[in-house]
């Protein structure tokens, strides 16, 4: 800038003009008295070559805009001293003819120390180590404070006024008490005078044509500029202060400035009723209180390592820790106790803290980082930063509450319980697929058990071992989550389980489907040597996922018995379909003996029923590889099965009682099988031992004769088989020969009494399981002649002859 430069020689010519570039103009000697407004512009013009001065000279420039646009009158000699002009800032007083290009230098000097040195908290000189600019004496360096120490020992009476400027160099310097009692002294010499007319200033040169002359501004509304203005860069210097105290990690010395200035103010306040003052009551207080809380969120925004959401959330539990530890050990013994610091630091932590996390709970986040939020926001920061043996009882002194609000909570947990039930679905429908793929090849129960149930529900097979990598190519789909949701919070687990349970119910039905759909199709049925193996062990993938279906429904959710009920009927489907494949070829080896029974040969001969117990026993050995859950069910479905098929005889009529000596005989073979059966079905865990009373109820309605007898055994028949029907009591009537029609309708009236009549609905069939005579089909009801007609005599047959 060449109108910044002093001409070479300047100095040695030694007029009061020389050097000064605007001698040859009228107009530039008025300009040249720059006020803090012209400094600041060439402040900006300064910031064009760049570096550290041109930006600190622009911040500066945001202050400057208003000041020194007017002249103040000339002081009354005999007066007090008034305050200097913002213009003669750092110039002592000189004789006039002295007071030339001198005194515009010294103002440079001091414009751009003042810049050069913003921000820092040891302020040398702003003209130190600067020697003057020639004869005129330029650059003699103010005192610190502009007046703060008084070495001919003048009394306190005979110090002037600091210049706005002054008071700027202060600031800047960071001597924040004496600077602020400047600015107060300055307000309050606003609101003495108000309305002082502008000082008169010397006439400019005519301006020439086209420009306006230059409007006077009031020196009342440029002090209040000035005053907004200085404490402006005053509250940017305490907080900044504040906010470099945590980070220094010790104790700082202009602390305890700040608190005197907070003293100052309160009391300033105090001294100025409202409206007296514009901008009072300033609390300052309640500032700092502010600024305490931006500065923590400044240090906590500044935690930025590299390793994900883990590495970032432990970082700042790490920096909320040491900052805390710094606050209780250095920064709050630098204020007085009623103000609270301990707690206002600790609020201000906590609540940039909780900043932090709203932020990263409104990123899109994938489900394990949604996972280490909710486990972090519930857990870890209770137990790291709230329980920490330093500064955990300071916050929980002060009851801050949780970071995330409810609502921010439930929503990251619905959009987590989303995004797994999600992944989840394609997860388990593409190992059901795969499964599926592999049943008609020939594959071990233990390995279908242990590829499809283990990898879905991340539980062990029935034989304890670790699936064989070949077979569980995948991680644990459901367990998984299962384990882990509960460990955020126990309202979170239940919502993931119910979740999850719903998942599973979906995939049990598809499973379901498939199941039959593969069972029953002859052409995809392996062949029939391995049909026993495969239909196993389809069983046995049953018992892991109903265990997982009560672990899911046992978390306790108020609507988890339905999706419960509904696993368990779909996997009891799967169970009777596999059941049905692997007894299909029995009772087909089965149906010739049971034909043979409730005969006349039957009576004396046991051949027909040694086969069906052999057969049955021989069986029970192909059911050895089965889980004991589908094992007891299979067994207890044989169980009933076999039951009926050897009563169905017997209520078919095959068999008819002539005389109490036959029905005594029929009821001892009856006896003699119920016996061996219930033995039977004993060693081979049969979980339905209601049966073992059916034979012998029936062998009792034959055996008794006494019409009253008959009825109590017909009711107890009725309690343990609801099923039972009159069509059925009237069968074994007409077995046992009773064809009198008055002990006959005494006999059927209790079942009609106890809701067992078909012309009265009664109370609804008992589950599938504890059905028997419901599946009996209704013999044909026998009509009796009254009379008795004579036994014929068949022809007996001779032995047919060999031929010779």
């Amino acid at each position: 800038m060449p109108l910044l430069r002093r001409p070479p020689g300047g100095a040695a010519e030694g007029g009061p003009e020389d050097g000064d570039p605007f001698a040859a103009n009228p107009e530039g000697r008025r300009r040249r008295r720059a006020t803090l407004g012209g400094l600041v512009g060439l402040g900006g013009q300064l910031g064009q070559l760049g570096g550290h001065l041109g930006q600190l000279g622009g911040q500066l420039g945001q202050l400057g805009g208003p000041f020194g646009r007017g002249r103040r009158p000339p002081r009354d000699p005999a007066g007090p001293r008034g305050r200097r002009r913002s213009e003669d800032s750092g110039v002592p007083r000189r004789p006039p003819e002295e007071a030339g290009g001198g005194k515009r230098g010294s103002l440079l000097r001091l414009a751009l120390a003042t810049w050069g040195q913003r921000g820092g908290t040891e302020r040398a000189s702003p003209v130190e180590g600067q020697a003057g600019d020639g004869a005129d004496g330029a650059g003699a360096r103010p005192e610190s404070g502009g007046r703060d120490k008084d070495k001919d020992g003048d009394r306190d009476g005979d110090r002037e006024p600091l210049s706005v400027l002054e008071i700027l160099e202060l600031i800047q310097r960071r001597e924040l008490v004496a600077a602020d009692a400047q600015i107060i002294a300055l307000e309050a010499e606003c609101s003495l005078s108000p309305s002082r007319p502008p000082s008169p200033r010397p006439l400019p040169a005519p301006p020439s044509a086209g420009t306006p002359p230059p409007s006077p501004v009031p020196a009342g509304g440029r002090r209040a500029r000035d005053v907004a203005l200085l404490y402006r860069a005053l509250l940017a210097q305490l907080w900044a202060v504040v906010g470099e105290a945590v980070a220094a990690g010790r104790a700082v010395a202009p602390l305890r400035a700040v608190v005197a200035v907070l003293e100052q103010e309160e009391a300033a306040d105090a001294r100025s009723p409202p409206g007296t003052h514009p901008g009072r009551p300033r609390g300052l207080r309640r500032r700092w209180r502010e600024a305490v809380a931006r500065a923590a969120s400044e240090r906590l925004a500044q935690v930025a390592p590299a390793g994900g959401l883990g590495a970032r959330l432990a970082a700042l539990a790490a920096r909320v820790v040491g900052d805390l530890g710094v606050v209780r050990s250095h920064v709050a013994p630098a204020y007085p106790p009623e103000y609270g610091a301990l707690g206002v630091y600790a609020r201000g932590y906590h609540r940039a803290l909780a900043q932090q996390l709203r932020a990263l709970a409104q990123r899109p986040l994938a489900v394990p980082d949604l996972y280490l939020l909710l486990d972090w926001h519930s857990n870890a920061y209770p137990r790291e930063v709230l329980g920490h043996p330093e500064v955990g009882a300071l916050l929980r002194a002060q009851e801050l509450g949780p970071l995330l609000p409810p609502e921010t909570q439930r929503d990251l947990e619905s959009s987590c319980i989303a995004a797994v039930k999600a992944k989840v679905e394609v997860a388990v429908a593409q190992e059901l697929q795969l499964s599926e793929d592999t049943w008609p090849e020939d594959v071990t129960s233990q390995d279908m058990e242990e590829g499809l149930a283990t990898r879905v529900t991340g539980l062990r097979g029935h034989h304890g071992r670790v699936p064989t990598p070949a077979v569980a190519v995948s991680p644990q789909l459901l367990r998984a989550h299962v384990d882990r949701a509960p460990q955020v919070t126990p309202e979170f687990g239940r919502e993931m389980a119910h979740s999850l349970l719903g998942v599973l119910v979906a995939f049990l039905h598809s499973f379901q489907r498939k199941v039959e759909r593969f069972l029953e199709a002859p052409g995809e049925l392996p062949p029939p040597d391995g049909a026993p193996g495969r239909a196993i062990a389809l069983a046995n993938c049953c018992p892991p996922f109903r265990a997982f279906a009560e672990r899911l429904a046992q978390f306790g959710h108020p609507e988890s018995e339905e999706p419960r009920r509904q696993a368990h009927a779909a996997l009891d489907r799967v169970t009777r379909a596999c059941g049905h494949l692997l007894t299909r070829r029995l009772f087909e080896d089965l149906k010739p003996h049971f034909g043979k029974l409730m005969k006349r040969k039957w009576l004396t001969s046991s051949d027909a029923f040694d086969a069906i117990v052999m057969l049955i026993t021989g069986f029970a050995q192909t059911l050895r590889p089965l889980h004991p859950e589908p094992h007891q069910v299979l067994v207890s479905e044989l169980h009933r099965r076999v039951l009926i098929e050897y009563v169905r005889p017997l209520l078919q009529g095959r068999l008819v009682c002539a005389s109490a000596k036959a029905r005594a005989r029929v009821a001892a073979r009856l006896g003699d099988e119920a016996r061996q059966l219930r033995e039977l079905f004993t060693r081979l865990d049969s979980a339905s031992p209601w049966l073992d009373s059916v034979v012998p109820r029936l062998r009792e309605l034959l055996v008794l004769e006494d019409t009253a007898a008959l009825q109590m055994e017909v009711g107890a028949l009725a309690r343990d088989f609801p099923d039972v029907r009159r069509r059925h009591v009237a069968a074994l009537l007409d077995a046992r020969g009773l064809r009198a029609q008055g002990p006959r309708r005494e006999i059927l009236g209790v079942l009609q009494d106890l809701g067992g009549s078909e012309a009265e609905p009664g109370p609804p069939p008992p589950p599938r399981h504890r059905t028997f005579f419901s599946e009996l089909p209704a013999p044909r009801p026998v009509r009796c002649l009254p009379f008795h007609l004579p036994r014929l005599r068949l022809p007996r047959r001779s032995p047919a002859r060999t031929p010779p």
